[in-house]
């Protein structure tokens, strides 16, 4: 189809960019009729452009639409060239001082916490960093995208509203000038024009419904019958749907469709079909009735092409424009005027109310292009957004009400520029006063919330799916009235107190209507049957916390308005209590002689309800008429005299008694609903205007009551009248009730109801009711929650109110009450309480739930323990109260009160008789101690003339009156103090009874004679003397029986051990054999050790003893025994590669004997140490398998380990596994034949072992070209002389049992399956090679980590890696008996070949492509195969020596042709010792073989240190090599850490010190040998700078450097686009911490094909970079992904912390982040050890949600 199309398209061309824009421009200068010319060109010109094929080309639709459209637009604007029109234009005018950026998607903003005026002032990174908030306590978070930065708002900051760029702009801004003066009349004049055609056009034809003609005016003479099925966005289906529906639709891939799908998504429409009318219609039903099952179907339209090409270029008009009047303010103010302007038809006619109100009908990508016009253009123009607003309010309702029925969301609304307009003060003050915007807003609510119950409040039962989300989407309307509300005015004027008011009247007809609503009615009998909707009630509630809060706060600006605000508020009130008795009859209740009147009410019987929002917010401007002290200014403003205070505290009252019954167990049949309401009532989010507000009420009733009165309402409510008013009823009570259940909860409400006075009392710290102010109140809410434990920063701050500002205050405080600690490796950084606040601690603090409660009260007893305090835990000292509030602590005196208290001690005193509780007593206790607090602070602020009213300590002297003769309760007290059965309450009792001596003291001593007090103080101390003295006696006894005690014990054990000596010997000698380093074994006590050749130190055999962790069986390791095994993690890595690019094309046929020095790609493998029987591993491992294949067919879950691929967990320690290593003896010395003769040295070596190669090849020929003369063969074998005493038709017997040769094969081959990506086969000749190279590649690798953290080479290994070296190390030295002789022969000869050359192999990697400690391990562990069949007396060890010396040599060469002769400036002329003067004879030497390509001779002393440095990795990885090989203990010098240790290991590897000397001493053959390796093709190829080679020492690859501050990653990762879908923002950009790539992850735009799976973004990378295991920084979510295949994955905690030491997991908290350096080396730790698999293993298990995730789609 594209051929075809092709020619036309051209010719189209041509014509189109024939169009001169110069002519155009100056035929419409010369126009009569402007706007019909410029429409007849769109007309004609637009459907050509645009939209000519199925699929857009938008490179080519915006060059050719500036070319021939908008270029003619922009000479006509400039009248000249643009290219200088505009620039001039530019110069012309003064930059703007406000920012104005529109924030991308996930960009970074900033909020600065001490100077944004709401937390909705931001700024962009770039303002941010130059500005003073950078100092200052900042929030960080990433944008959703949509609004702009504030920076240059004076209104939108306190201080610093300028960054450094945009305070330059300022200095001239005297009085606001009109920006048209810098443009010319004519300009004007013509940009009026042009902006108000095209303004005209791009709405009118994006606000166009018609599908298939166009408006008059555009259409055109020929029409095309071409139409688009156009698919829109919609918030409702899923991305499968779409999916699944398109390829059905319009039969395209499943990649097509996913194209689809993701650009509909992201631009809100996109054509899925191209063609003529019945061809889109079909695809359109088909569409529809797919998606019409469920929900409403997917919005398809089938649209003429014209049209949608008129549209596009609407859009790309309105970006246009954008662009345009960026040049200068003057064109922008003209843009707005046109936009603004009223058009003929009256009322919301300007283009600015047409595109606004057709808002929810445009698509999402036609929203966002004119948004963000509105924003660069209206709200960047002060004049014009004042303007703009008011269009707003006034449009507010409809817009609002679209919105609801919107099917997109908030963000893509034009309702969302509210946060925009509401939230800048003087325009929301103006709309409040102008626009009545307050009313508007609350009506609009009210609206739309129109379920009521019969008395007018809210219902939200059997909520429907629709409403409910409806009700989601008007919860916006409270966040703008949130806006609106933010800022609290300074001054105000009349009619903003009118306006307020008036809105203050629409916000209580709301809350009139939420009082009393999801009223409840206790069950009885059976348990309710539904649950009841209670959350929608409490959502709106939790939402209109902070609007009530602010309310408050504006009334509090102000005293007229707190004084209207208060009667009207009052007034309301008594209409929801109309008649407050209700019809319940009045009742008289009588105590002690008083006597009230009340009504008949059962919390339990009737219904009540938890929401009472208008009581509670008469409680709250209660006590600002105190704080503010209105009530003493103008009481006689004030209806104070009209309050009834039983009216007041009627319906609070039945709340708290509520709460108190559901604690008590009354309401268990109620159900879940009712304790979530409860359990919110008490939450942090609610309780300030919930459970708060009720106790203040409660407060402000009793201060106005008689209290007497008061607690008789109060016991009558909680039911318990008839215990305290008749005499004797509990004792009767207890006799005759014997169901245990209402004992129970009685006692219950009794300690309730204690509490609540203890509360009433006690809780002063609100600004208002007690003397104190807000930082007060804040202190004590943190000492109290640090009471209960030490706690971290977030977790304090979850704990306090937030404020409308998301600020608890509590920065301010924090250091006064309490000491940080900083966080180590884990965890997180800590608060503590500092000592001198623990007086502050009331155990009785409102806030405490129960749990918190009880913890608090043991954390602190366990302080008072360990200083030697007593226990007890008196009440605080209080702040006095206002005096509004001043008579409450009157209830503490009054008869009724003393009445319960007596009551109970005398509970508490005949114990037996009655029912009661401890916690009553204590509650009891503690009432008493606050009256003695109390009345000691009256006596101490006595002035001369007053006379102290309360007499509490009076009062409990007195005993009770004639008829029942009753102790007094301070006799109770004395009694008590003795009761055996009060031990806890001792040391309470007895501060009650010293702090009443000493309040008495304090009341018989007038003011004048101060000496009696000190009498009382000096009576106080002696008795605390005494105490001190006592406590003392006994903690010596203690300690004297304590040592008694030791001292028994340990002669206990001395005899045990005398009697028992053999067993101690014994486990002694065990632990010496199992330790890795023997010391103290006698043979090495005086020799050098060396660890290989002829002189190798011989070492007795240790017999070794393990035990099997499954059947617990101890067995001796033996060749002949059944074979024990550890389990093993075999793993392709690359943490050590110099080259990730490389890959392997077809591992079938790949050959892996020679590993490149740069380490591409490598098999390590790690083991947890566990031992267990071979047979005891294999039933475990099939009962695994059994029960993973009974788990997938009951559930289709990943498992942390995946048995089809041979993984286990370890059943000891559950490490993951997936093989396991045989444990043998060193393998060396089965093999090790007797030494009968002088062994040769290197050079007869090399030659003897070519003579035996050149043997064994020839008859290799000779087998594999069958000869039927047997006679010829034997001839030939004669002719070949076989060197003597070597036999190649000998083969050796294995010297293992069957179980340990299986398990050889075994894991033999689970390390070739893994290595290579390829299906087991126990017979492929590369299954050695493999096991040889991951020996090496893990010993390389430990050398690394122990280089990297300066640790000794031998130094205390852990044991598992000891145990997993030493096996792996004996396992791969043999493994050749398993292997086939001739394949292991082969390769020997060909790794032998690349050092020494022979004729029959071609083509092997020069010296500089061998890494040459995998050759060296490759040759050694080969090497016996060959030696099995010389019988000439040639030793194993030789042969290792020889080996080890020619492959050093090969080595040192290697590194002296990549070294880099850079000279140093300590350069020495002659050289002075013998290395570097041999090291300067071989270079010269390596000069002359290499034709003199290499390099000019540098200084003798520099190569030395070159040498030196570059092979010490080899000596270290070769030390480790042969010690676990030859099972020679390491010298002690190398186990100390310190010096390079060069000399020791040269020593035990018996080298020579000076390594040239291995050249001198073998020259003859050496030379022939250099020579040979320096004509190799490539070394040339090297030397001429042609390719690239490996210098030594390699460098450590350490994971990627990271920035200090996190705010430049987020940075970073907001500029990235997805690379797929066309400079889209990546949604989840995803940092490669390996190598540094840019991720998109978990989206469908970048998911590739691995291993016929589609796979994320990630998981294609860590095969890629990782070979399969990656970690990653997930920057919008500050999360470390760590990633293991396709199925397994972890998130690990990141290493940036906040100041607070904290991690920031999902950026919610926004502190600012800096990299902790020891946190990433922990991470880069964990990959170097090749761990991360393991870990990933280790949390999956712990976690088991996290095998439910689709890692592989991250």
């Amino acid at each position: 189809m594209a051929s075809e199309l092709e020619p036309e398209v051209q010719a189209i061309d041509r014509s189109l960019l024939e169009c001169s824009a110069e002519e155009i421009a100056g035929k419409w200068l010369q126009a009569t009729d402007l706007t019909r010319e410029v429409y007849q060109h769109l007309a004609h010109y637009v459907p050509k452009i645009y939209c000519r094929g199925p699929n857009p080309f938008p490179q080519k639709e915006d060059m050719l639409a500036q070319h021939v459209l908008l270029g003619p637009m922009e000479w006509y604007l400039c009248g000249e060239d643009p290219a200088f029109g505009f620039p001039k234009l530019e110069q012309a005018n003064k930059p703007s001082h406000l920012c104005g950026r529109v924030f991308k998607v996930g960009e970074p903003t900033y909020s600065c916490r001490d100077c944004a005026v709401d937390p909705t002032c931001v700024l962009c990174m770039e303002c941010f960093l130059g500005s003073i908030h950078r100092d200052h306590r900042y929030r960080m978070t990433t944008s959703g995208g949509g609004g702009f930065c504030d920076c240059g708002d004076t209104e939108a900051w306190k201080e610093g509203p300028y960054c450094q760029k945009h305070e330059l702009n300022t200095s001239e801004i005297e009085e606001e000038e009109d920006p048209l003066v810098h443009l010319s009349e004519d300009v004007i004049a013509r940009t009026y024009n042009i902006f108000a055609i095209m303004f005209r056009y791009a709405v009118e034809i994006l606000t166009w419904e018609k599908e298939s003609e166009l408006p008059a005016d555009l259409e055109m003479v020929e029409k095309s019958d071409t139409y688009y099925c156009m698919l829109f966005n919609d918030e409702v289906h899923t991305y499968e749907q779409v999916i699944y529906t398109l390829q059905k639709a319009v039969n395209c891939t499943q990649k097509e469709a996913i194209g689809f799908a993701t650009t509909v998504d992201r631009d809100g429409r996109r054509s899925v079909r191209y063609g003529d009318f019945q061809y889109c219609e079909q695809a359109k039903s088909v569409i529809v009735r797919n998606t019409s099952r469920q929900t409403k179907p997917l919005k398809v339209q089938v649209m003429h092409s014209s049209i949608v090409a008129h549209q596009n270029f609407g859009l790309k008009l309105l970006s246009w424009l954008g662009s345009i009047i960026g040049y200068s303010d003057g064109l922008r103010r003209i843009l707005c005027q046109v936009g603004l302007q009223e058009g003929p038809d009256g009322e919301n006619s300007s283009l600015v109310d047409r595109l606004m109100l057709s808002d929810s009908k445009l698509w999402k990508g036609a929203r966002s292009v004119y948004h963000q016009l509105f924003m660069s253009s209206l709200l960047m123009d002060l004049k014009y957004k004042k303007l703009f607003a008011v269009r707003f309010a006034k449009n507010y309702e409809r817009l609002q009400s679209d919105y609801v029925t919107d099917d997109h969301d908030r963000e893509f609304s034009v309702a969302d520029l509210s946060v925009q307009i509401f939230t800048v003060p003087s325009l929301a003050r103006m709309l409040i006063t102008e626009e009545n915007l307050m009313s508007i807003i609350i009506k609009t609510f009210m609206d739309h919330l129109r379920h009521r119950d019969a008395h007018g409040r809210f219902q939200f039962e059997r909520y429907t799916a629709l409403q409910a989300f409806k009700f989601r989407r008007v919860q916006s309307l409270i966040l703008d009235l949130k806006y609106v509300l933010i800022s609290k005015p300074t001054e105000w004027s009349d009619e903003l107190r009118q306006k307020f008011l008036e809105g203050f009247d629409a916000f209580l007809e709301l809350l009139k209507c939420m009082q009393g609503m999801d009223p409840i009615t206790r069950q009885v009998g059976q348990h309710i049957e539904m649950e009841p909707e209670w959350e929608a009630a409490f959502t709106l509630q939790m939402k209109l916390t902070h609007v009530i809060s602010m309310m408050q706060d504006w009334c509090a600006s102000d005293e007229k308005v707190l004084i209207e605000a208060y009667k009207k508020c009052l007034a309301v009130l008594m209409q929801c209590h109309g008649g407050y008795t209700d019809g319940e009859q009045p009742i008289t209740l009588s105590i002690c002689g008083h006597s009230v009147e009340t009504i008949r009410y059962c919390v339990s019987q009737e219904k009540v309800s938890i929401h009472l929002p208008v009581s509670r917010l008469l409680a709250g401007l209660h006590v600002l008429l105190s704080k503010s002290e209105v009530a003493y200014k103008f009481p006689e403003l004030l209806p104070l005299s009209e309050l009834s205070p039983p009216m007041l505290i009627e319906h609070p009252l039945r709340c708290l008694v509520l709460c108190a019954q559901v604690h008590a167990g009354m309401w268990r049949r109620n159900g879940f609903s009712l304790v979530n309401q409860i359990y919110y009532y008490h939450n942090v989010k609610c309780r300030r205007e919930m459970f708060d507000k009720d106790i203040v009420m409660l407060q402000t009733g009793v201060s106005m009551m008689d209290p007497n009165h008061f607690l008789m309402i109060m016991l009558s409510r909680f039911e318990l009248y008839q215990i305290f008013s008749t005499p004797d009823y509990g004792k009767r009570f207890s006799s005759e009730i014997t169901h245990k259940d209402v004992v129970q909860q009685n006692n219950t409400l009794i300690e309730e109801m204690l509490y609540l006075i203890i509360m009433l009392v006690g809780e002063r710290f609100s600004p208002g009711v007690g003397q104190v102010n807000a930082t007060d109140e804040t202190k004590r809410e943190i000492i109290h929650q640090l009471s209960i434990k030490p706690m971290a920063h977030s977790e304090l701050v979850k704990s306090l109110p937030e404020d409308e500002n998301k600020e608890t205050g509590m920065e301010s405080v924090i250091e006064a009450v309490a000491h940080f600690k900083k966080p180590g490796l884990t965890g997180r950084g800590m608060y503590e309480l500092k000592p001198e606040c623990a007086k502050e601690f009331n155990l009785y603090f409102y806030h405490f739930s129960r749990a918190e409660q009880s913890k608090a009260e043991e954390a602190q007893r366990k302080l008072k323990r360990q200083n030697r305090e007593d226990t007890a835990l008196p009440p605080p000292v209080l702040p006095p109260f206002c005096p509004l509030f001043a008579s409450l602590v009157n209830i503490l005196q009054s008869d009724v009160m003393l009445c319960i208290m007596g009551t109970i001690l005398q509970w508490a005193v005949e114990h037996n008789g009655y029912a009661w509780s401890e916690s009553m007593l204590q509650r009891v206790l503690h009432l008493i101690g606050m009256a003695l607090q109390e009345e000691k602070q009256h006596l101490e602020n006595v002035t001369e003339e007053h006379v102290v009213t309360f007499t509490f300590t009076q009062k409990i002297s007195k005993p009770g009156e004639a008829p029942k003769n009753s102790p007094s309760i301070l006799a109770m007290l004395e009694t008590l103090q003795n009761a055996p059965y009060l031990e806890v309450h001792k040391d309470m009792i007895r501060w009650i009874l010293k702090t009443f001596n000493a309040v008495k003291k304090m009341r018989e001593s007038s003011p004048t004679s101060p000496v009696a007090e000190t009498e009382g103080t000096i009576m106080e101390e002696s008795s605390r003397d005494k105490d001190k003295a006592e406590r003392k006696r006994k903690a010596e006894i203690a300690r004297l029986r304590r040592e008694k005690i030791m001292a028994q014990m340990s002669e206990m054990q001395r005899h045990f051990i005398d009697e028992n000596k053999e067993l101690f010997q014994q486990t002694l000698e065990l632990d010496a054999s199992t330790s890795a380093v023997l010391d103290n074994s006698p043979v090495v006590s005086d020799m050098t050790l060396t660890a290989l050749g002829p002189t190798q130190t011989q070492v007795p055999e240790q017999r070794q003893f393990v035990t099997c962790i499954l059947c617990q069986e101890e067995q001796e390791v033996k060749v002949e025994s059944r074979a024990m095994v550890l389990a093993a993690f075999v793993q392709r890595s690359t943490v050590l590669s110099k080259n990730r690019s490389k890959f392997i094309q077809d591992p079938e046929k790949y050959d892996p004997l020679f590993m490149h020095p740069d380490l591409s790609c490598g098999t390590h493998t790690s083991s947890c140490g566990h031992i267990m029987h071979a047979h005891c591993w294999q039933r475990y491992f099939d009962s695994v398998q059994a029960k993973e294949q009974r788990r997938q067919q009951r559930l289709r879950l990943h498992t942390s380990y995946d048995v089809e691929n041979g993984e286990f967990l370890c059943p000891l320690c559950e490490c993951l596994s997936n093989t396991v290593i045989p444990l043998l003896l060193p393998p060396r010395n089965i093999f090790n034949k007797l030494n009968f003769s002088e062994q040769p040295n290197l050079t007869q070596w090399i030659r003897t072992i070519s003579q035996q190669i050149k043997a064994l090849q020839f008859l290799r020929k000779e087998e594999s070209t069958p000869n039927n003369a047997s006679t010829k063969n034997s001839e030939n074998t004669d002719e070949l002389q076989l060197p003597e005493g070597f036999r190649p038709d000998f083969h050796p017997k294995n010297p293992y049992s069957e179980s340990i040769k299986e398990m050889l094969t075994t894991f033999g081959t689970a390390t070739y399956k893994v290595g290579l990506k390829v299906h087991p086969n126990e017979e492929d000749p590369r299954v050695p090679i493999m096991c040889w190279g991951s020996c090496a590649y893990t010993i390389q690798s430990i050398e690394r980590i122990l280089s990297d953290e300066d640790k000794p080479l031998f130094g205390p290994l852990p044991c598992r890696l000891d145990d997993c070296l030493r096996s792996l190390t004996r396992f791969a030295a043999a493994h050749w008996t398993v292997a086939s002789l001739s394949v292991v022969q082969g390769h020997f000869c060909k790794l032998f070949a690349s050092l020494v050359p022979n004729d029959s192999h071609e083509e092997l990697p020069c010296i500089l492509d061998i890494d040459m400690f995998h050759l060296l391990v490759g040759l050694v562990l080969a090497f016996p195969a060959l030696q099995c069949q010389d019988f000439s007396g040639i030793s194993l060890g030789t042969g290792d020596l020889h080996i080890f010396h020619l492959v050093t040599m090969a080595h040192i060469i290697q590194i002296l042709l990549t070294s880099c002769t850079e000279e140093n400036g300590m350069d020495q002329e002659n050289p002075t010792c013998e290395e570097e003067s041999a090291v300067l004879a071989l270079y010269k030497t390596l000069h002359q073989y290499t034709g003199s390509a290499l390099k000019e001779i540098p200084s003798g002393w520099h190569l030395w240190r070159s040498v030196r440095a570059g092979i010490m990795p080899f000596l270290k990885c070769s030390a480790l090599f042969f010690h676990y090989l030859n099972g020679v203990p390491s010298p002690p010098d190398i186990q100390v850490p310190g010096t390079s240790h060069f000399e020791h290991l040269c020593n035990y590897l018996s080298l020579p010190n000076n390594l040239i000397c291995l050249f001198q001493e073998n020259s003859e053959i050496m030379n022939s040998l250099i020579e040979s390796w320096c004509h190799n093709r490539e070394v040339k190829r090297y030397l001429e700078g042609e390719r690239d080679a490996i210098r030594y020492p390699r460098e450590s690859n350490k994971l990627i450097n990271l920035p200090e501050d996190y705010s430049s990653l987020i940075n970073q990762a907001s500029n990235f686009s997805c690379p797929k879908s066309g400079g889209d923002k990546s949604r989840a950009p995803t940092l490669c911490l390996v190598c540094g790539s840019l991720l998109c992850s978990q989206s469908y735009c970048c998911q590739t094909e691995l291993e016929g799976e589609d796979v994320g973004a990630c998981t294609a990378h860590t095969y890629s970079c990782g070979s399969g295991v990656g970690i990653f920084l997930r920057v919008r979510e500050c999360q470390v992904l760590f990633l293991a295949g396709k199925t397994k994955g972890c998130f690990y905690s990141p290493p940036y912390l906040d100041d607070y030491g904290e991690t920031d997991q999902g950026l919610r908290r926004g502190n600012p982040l800096h990299l902790c350096k020891e946190r990433f080396k922990k991470i880069q730790k964990l990959w170097h050890q090749h761990s991360v698999t393991e870990e990933i293993g280790h949390a999956q298990e712990a976690n088991q949600t996290l095998v439910g995730i689709d890692w592989q789609h991250l």
